[in-house]
């Protein structure tokens, strides 16, 4: 059973962003009157039996979470904001109508380690209900999320589960309690009056917001009517064939107030339009997403130092032109190496089949396979042996992300790809952020790049549209990226919190600043990351970003960029590449003119 998706819900409260109805206008008094609905509940919402700090969840890497409906009836909400957080798996006990002890739903649960109980106070008192809660408890970490009447408390007074209550039975409630459960919502409140011999006036625990919250601009100072030009320049970015579909997500202090998908997949068929939910090539995303935060890592053990040559941690470089280049310098983009080597014009025939072996084992895309040791023997030799040409200048070059790749797998003796995962997606509740997507996902959730005529001969769709990346394996350093826009928002929110989420310190301030914040005396760059250009007349990212923003783009049609300065977080994801490449949205100046509607809005509200 699939977890419910936000984009699929049918509620008529169109002005709640978190559903992203496009039929359905914002609008900055329903949304204030909504502003004030949702502070009410989270402001009496009551934790208990949080003794040994359970809640908000943590070390989301180490759990396996189910969520079971005992009677709930706004249980799609309710799964909706949980799988926002992390994975989880939707249970409901009408499902299980003939059981009449609950005892093949537990049977269903057994390879969960937490689960996440939602059900009404009616259902509290149901024998079948609080035995299956019991039995639960005993071998797993449960979460109870009881709404309505206070007095259904009683029922578990034997329990030691945390206990997350609200008088609200609602669907507004149903949107504030997992929140709560993950720490987008701090709770507060304590009992008012004795319910039980347990639950007495003053009881209850108090918990600070650690991640992401899903609400409405209002809540951020924004007023929802000043974001709607983002829907004109979506719908202008798609009338002109700049890019089929895409999705925007804007966070702001901690909150997402904004996060709407456009258009679809295809100009062809509307068959699948495009969700929030979609995963899509970063293309150099991957840059500042994968390699960048590995690097930082490695940094911090003192593993990898700035001022080292490269052919100290690359033996094979030691009698190149490569040796004697610092890492620092490749991080900026001042290595002097060639932006750009097109691998795939120099493929042989023997290089690659259409069938996979023993000889031919990298899979490139349906139907491509390429031989066996190709990058070691053909890629790699080709990179650090090209001629250094423009060393101490600005030249952006892909080689170099090859290059940190190389390093830091060296150092960590773990793939890219499993570091990532290990260390950061996965600790972060990053669900769909990863490389080789098709192996995880179904293929109509992973938007479609281009129809490619010319190399790879099909429609890349989870395959990295980058050539070089492809022949690597789909696993690189400055390409093979896919995530979704929220995947995306939570670790540049990590990074905006200087290394902070989740309870958990991913990285020391000092060092999100470094990398960071201007490193360079000959170009803009941090170090791995993009910045604010300070020539005006680029108007980069944005006319209005302000001189802290960092972060960067990606050929495929995407960005991301971070300003500290207006607490920002702004992801824009498309497939631009699609039917073919196109300059259309780099023209059109399509993510810069979005990002400066998200600057206004901001900006009024502060003023």
């Amino acid at each position: 059973m699939k977890p419910f998706l936000i984009t699929s819900i049918k509620i008529a409260i169109c002005f709640f962003p978190l559903f992203t109805l496009s039929a359905c206008a914002q609008v900055h008094q329903q949304n204030e009157q909504q502003l004030a609905i949702l502070n009410s509940i989270s402001s009496n919402t009551v934790l208990l039996n949080n003794q040994n700090n359970i809640v908000p969840l943590m070390k989301l890497d180490k759990k396996n979470i189910a969520s079971v409906s005992l009677g709930f009836s706004h249980q799609q909400v309710f799964d909706s904001l949980l799988n926002k957080y992390a994975k989880v798996s939707p249970y409901a006990s009408a499902q299980y109508q003939a059981d009449a002890n609950l005892n093949n739903l537990e049977d269903d649960l057994k390879y969960f380690n937490t689960v996440i109980i939602a059900l009404p106070s009616s259902e509290a008192q149901n024998p079948r209900n609080t035995s299956f809660i019991a039995s639960l408890s005993k071998s797993k970490q449960v979460v109870i999320a009881l709404f309505g009447e206070a007095a259904a408390l009683s029922a578990f007074d034997a329990l030691t589960s945390p206990i997350i209550w609200t008088d609200q039975n609602t669907v507004n409630a149903a949107a504030v309690v997992p929140q709560a459960i993950f720490g987008g919502i701090a709770i507060n409140k304590k009992l008012a009056a004795n319910v039980s011999g347990k639950y007495t006036a003053g009881s209850g625990f108090i918990t600070t917001k650690t991640r992401l919250k899903y609400t409405v601009p209002e809540d951020a100072g924004v007023n929802s009517n000043n974001l709607t030009a983002i829907d004109d320049i979506a719908a202008e970015t798609i009338r002109a064939q700049a890019a089929p579909g895409m999705v925007v997500l804007v966070a702001k202090d901690g909150k997402v107030i904004f996060n709407k998908a456009y258009g679809n997949h295809t100009y062809n068929t509307a068959e699948y339009p495009d969700k929030v939910t979609d995963i899509f090539d970063l293309a150099s995303l991957t840059k500042t997403t994968a390699t960048t935060p590995t690097v930082m890592r490695l940094f911090e053990e003192q593993k990898l130092k700035l001022d080292t040559n490269v052919g100290a941690y690359i033996p094979r470089a030691r009698t190149t032109p490569m040796n004697s280049v610092s890492v620092r310098e490749v991080m900026l983009h001042q290595a002097g190496f060639i932006p750009y080597i097109p691998f795939h014009n120099s493929i042989q025939t023997g290089d690659y089949s259409r069938d996979s072996s023993a000889a031919y084992p990298t899979k490139v895309a349906d139907n491509y396979f390429v031989r066996k040791n190709y990058f070691k023997d053909v890629m790699w030799p080709k990179m650090i042996n090209s001629p250094i040409k423009t060393r101490g200048s600005y030249v952006y070059s892909d080689i170099s992300m090859y290059v940190m790749k190389e390093i830091s797998e060296r150092l960590s003796g773990i793939p890219l790809d499993q570091y990532v995962q290990d260390n950061f997606y996965k600790p972060l509740g990053m669900q769909t952020a990863g490389f080789l997507p098709r192996n995880r996902f179904e293929r109509n959730q992973i938007v479609p790049t281009e129809q490619d005529t010319y190399f790879r001969k099909t429609l890349l769709q989870g395959y990295v549209h980058d050539q070089g990346a492809a022949l690597a394996g789909g696993v690189s350093g400055h390409a093979g990226l896919f995530a979704s826009a929220n995947d995306v928002a939570i670790i540049y929110q990590m990074l905006l919190n200087k290394g902070s989420y989740g309870g958990e310190q991913y990285f020391k301030p000092q060092t999100v600043d470094m990398f960071t914040t201007r490193q360079s005396d000959v170009s803009r760059r941090g170090l791995g990351f993009d910045r604010w250009d300070p020539d005006l007349s680029k108007k980069y990212p944005s006319e209005l970003a302000s001189a802290q923003t960092y972060g960067h783009t990606g050929y495929t049609g995407t960005c991301i960029w971070v300003d500290p300065s207006r607490g920002l977080v702004y992801v824009f994801l498309s497939n631009r590449v699609n039917p073919a490449v196109s300059d259309k949205l780099i023209n059109m100046r399509i993510r810069g003119r979005i990002q400066d509607v998200i600057n206004k809005a901001i900006d009024k509200g502060l003023n």
